[in-house]
């Protein structure tokens, strides 16, 4: 199975603006952008054919080349990931089995969330789209929690039913628990790692719906799949002692250089 994995990355993020180029300081002291570290944490997945970034801006081409990342150049009206990894499959002529939207702002996602994601599709022929899922512990649902305490709109939460299949995707934590209730382990929380594994066809179909009042107002691209009927394939996977993060505000960026100064 050929499988090609695209970065989109974009400079106009309505919360942070111009992220993928912010500099994160790594352990031993020297810094690298976000997009180079989510390039390097998508090179590291096994089974990949190819990566490329993907961005609509000219600044964002220039740091990827500058670390010999291949590029693809998109339209600025793209409104999300999932359209801009869309057009580039059309205009690079790119062809796959399965195609990966790797996310320009989580350089924490290790490679095994992906490859687990991979072997998950290869195993259901039937299943379009497909992103992995995180059960939360107890540090990653009190950063859901402090996110939500100051208005910060931060990671995203799913539930699913008992055959993996998405009921819904929510920037809210989902589902609620009363706070006298939280248990200190096993939170029936499931952080949704924001990777997709699409079918070529399923890219297609996606492009050719309009957007739908859900995803406009979560600001979440995956729900136009459950809106026209697709099941979005949910696949569980296993932290193995490593915190999970995405770059989504200003905030995170001391959250993620404390990850990467103890791991």
């Amino acid at each position: 199975m050929k499988v090609i994995v695209l970065i989109p990355a974009r400079f106009a993020s309505t919360r942070y603006p111009g992220k993928p180029l912010v500099e994160l300081k790594q352990k031993d002291g020297s810094s690298k952008s976000l997009i180079q570290m989510s390039f390097e944490a998508a090179s590291q997945i096994a089974g990949v054919s190819e990566v490329y970034v993907v961005t609509d801006d000219d600044r964002i081409r220039a740091a990827a080349e500058g670390f010999d990342a291949p590029v693809i150049m998109t339209s600025p009206e793209r409104e999300n990931g999932t359209a801009r990894c869309a057009e580039a499959v059309k205009v690079a002529k790119l062809e796959a089995d399965l195609f990966i939207n790797f996310q320009g702002d989580a350089p924490l996602t290790p490679p095994w969330f992906v490859e687990d994601l991979i072997a998950g599709m290869a195993a259901d022929a039937s299943a379009q789209m497909a992103t992995p899922v995180l059960q939360c512990d107890a540090t990653t649902y009190a950063m859901f929690k402090e996110d939500r305490a100051n208005g910060r709109v931060g990671g995203t939460t799913v539930v699913f039913g008992d055959k993996g299949r998405a009921i819904y995707f929510s920037k809210e934590v989902l589902p609620f628990i009363d706070p006298a209730k939280v248990p200190g382990a096993d939170i029936p929380v499931y952080h949704h790692v924001g990777v997709y594994a699409y079918r070529p066809e399923a890219l297609k179909a996606y492009i050719s719906w309009p957007e739908c009042g859900l995803e406009k107002l979560e600001g979440l691209e995956q729900l136009r799949f459950l809106y026209n009927g697709v099941p979005v394939k949910c696949v569980e996977v296993e932290a193995r002692g490593r915190l999970f993060w995405e770059l989504n505000n200003p905030e995170d960026v001391a959250r993620i250089e404390k990850v990467l100064a103890e791991q």
